[in-house]
């Protein structure tokens, strides 16, 4: 059994906070050196994004991939089909990877450079790059596992706070994707 990523960071957030506490941030060559740390890690985790985008068009897996959409938690819409293939998804997956680094440099730029905040540099050295390795997409086109099990298309949405995500998880089940054609929202193909 593993141990849960969520669980995993929140003991290396409290455990670098506290470490972070010990540091002399005021020494510049101290502050120098988790910046360069900061900056290390966030271009081994573009080279590894790089790298998947790469192995992703390299593959260019055009089976097709048929699954159901949940509507938004709040909304009235109906579910909605979605036909693309592994290829598409996998570089939507990876976009969205993309997306999430860059708001978090973006965040972590505005703390540290307007606000002068120092310690979440150190923090925002690990836990991303943490994050990088234990994503879908890098454990099929990275390290070669299978795509069965947990690992199989489409992944299941990563939980937000307290593991609450903003909408159910898509179904591939055949049910689902039936149910989908049959109430008219279906052929919603993704290039």
């Amino acid at each position: 059994m593993a141990i849960n990523p969520q669980i995993t960071n929140l003991v290396i957030i409290l455990g670098m906070m506290q470490v972070s506490k010990k540091i002399p941030f005021d020494d510049p060559q101290v502050l120098l050196g988790v910046r360069i740390l900061y900056i290390v890690t966030n271009i081994i985790i573009a080279g590894v994004y790089l790298y998947l985008q790469n192995k992703i068009n390299t593959k260019k897996d055009l089976t097709t991939l048929k699954y159901v959409e949940p509507a938004p938690m709040g909304s009235a819409d109906e579910p909605k089909l979605i036909t693309t293939t592994v290829h598409s998804y996998d570089l939507q997956q990876l976009r969205a990877l993309w997306k999430s680094q860059l708001m978090g440099v973006g965040m972590m730029g505005v703390m540290h450079l307007y606000f002068k905040y120092t310690n979440p540099l150190l923090i925002q050295s690990i836990i991303p790059l943490k994050g990088a390795f234990e994503g879908n997409l890098v454990k099929i086109h990275l390290f070669g596992q299978p795509a069965i099990g947990d690992l199989k298309r489409p992944w299941k949405a990563a939980g937000g706070f307290m593991g609450m995500a903003g909408q159910g998880e898509p179904k591939a089940d055949k049910k689902s994707i039936e149910q989908a054609e049959r109430a008219g929202s279906g052929g919603v193909k993704e290039e």
